[in-house]
C-alpha cells in the first residue's frame, strides 16, 4: 500500500487523532505517515459487516467480549500505529469503554480485495502482531469460500490454518465454531471463464 506523504503533515498520534475526526473518509496512521481507507464493495461488507459480525454478535451476546466494526481504529501500541480492520473482536477491560479506537484485540478479521491482500497479509498483519493480547487474525477470501487463520498458541509463534468450502472453522479466541459457509450468505461468485 502506499502511504501519504505527499499533501500530508507528519503527525504525532495525538495529531492524528484530532486531524482524522476532522476528515470526511478514514485514514490509518504508520510512522507519523497516513494512508487513506480504500471503499468496499458489496461483497466485501455483506462478508464483514453483516454475515461475519451478525454471527460473532450472535455466539458472544452474552460475554464480556465486544465486536467491532470496520470504524474502529486497532492502535498497535509498540509503534503507536492506529489500522482500520474490517472487524475486531476484545472483551479486555481497557477496550471497554472505548469509543473510536481499541487497543487490546483478541481476535481480528480482514476481508481481502485485490488492493488490500498484499498489505493485508504483510505489513498490516505485522503491525497487528504488536497488539499484546492478539490470539487470532483471520483474512477473508471476497472472491471464493477460503479463509486464513493465523493463531498464536503461544508467544511469539504463529500456525496457520486454511479452510475452504465445507470446513468447519474453529475460532479458539473467542471459543466460536462454525460452517464457512455461513460467513458467505448472500454471496453469488462469478464464474470463472
Amino acid at each position: 500500500m502506499v502511504w501519504a506523504t505527499e499533501n500530508f503533515p507528519q503527525f504525532t498520534p495525538l495529531a492524528y487523532l484530532e486531524w482524522e475526526a476532522q476528515q470526511d473518509c478514514r485514514y490509518e496512521f504508520v510512522d507519523s505517515k497516513v494512508r487513506p481507507i480504500p471503499d468496499e464493495t458489496c461483497d466485501r461488507a455483506i462478508i464483514a459487516m453483516t454475515n461475519f459480525r451478525n454471527m460473532l454478535q450472535e455466539h458472544l451476546h452474552c460475554t464480556i467480549c465486544r465486536v467491532f466494526g470496520d470504524d474502529i481504529k486497532v492502535q498497535t501500541l509498540e509503534s503507536d500505529s492506529f489500522l482500520y480492520p474490517d472487524l475486531s473482536v476484545s472483551g479486555d477491560v481497557h477496550d471497554r469503554s472505548a469509543n473510536n479506537f481499541i487497543s487490546h484485540p483478541c481476535l481480528i478479521i480482514e476481508v481481502l480485495s485485490p488492493n488490500t491482500e498484499t498489505y493485508d497479509r504483510g505489513e498490516k498483519f505485522e503491525l497487528y502482531r504488536q497488539s499484546p493480547r492478539l490470539q487470532e487474525y483471520v483474512v477473508v477470501s471476497s472472491d471464493t469460500i477460503y479463509l486464513d487463520v493465523y493463531r498464536q498458541p503461544t508467544a511469539g509463534l504463529w500456525e496457520f490454518s486454511v479452510y475452504s468450502s465445507g470446513d468447519m472453522v474453529e475460532l479458539t479466541s473467542v471459543n466460536f465454531t462454525f460452517e464457512i459457509d455461513r460467513v458467505y450468505n448472500n454471496i453469488i461468485f462469478e464464474i470463472g471463464t
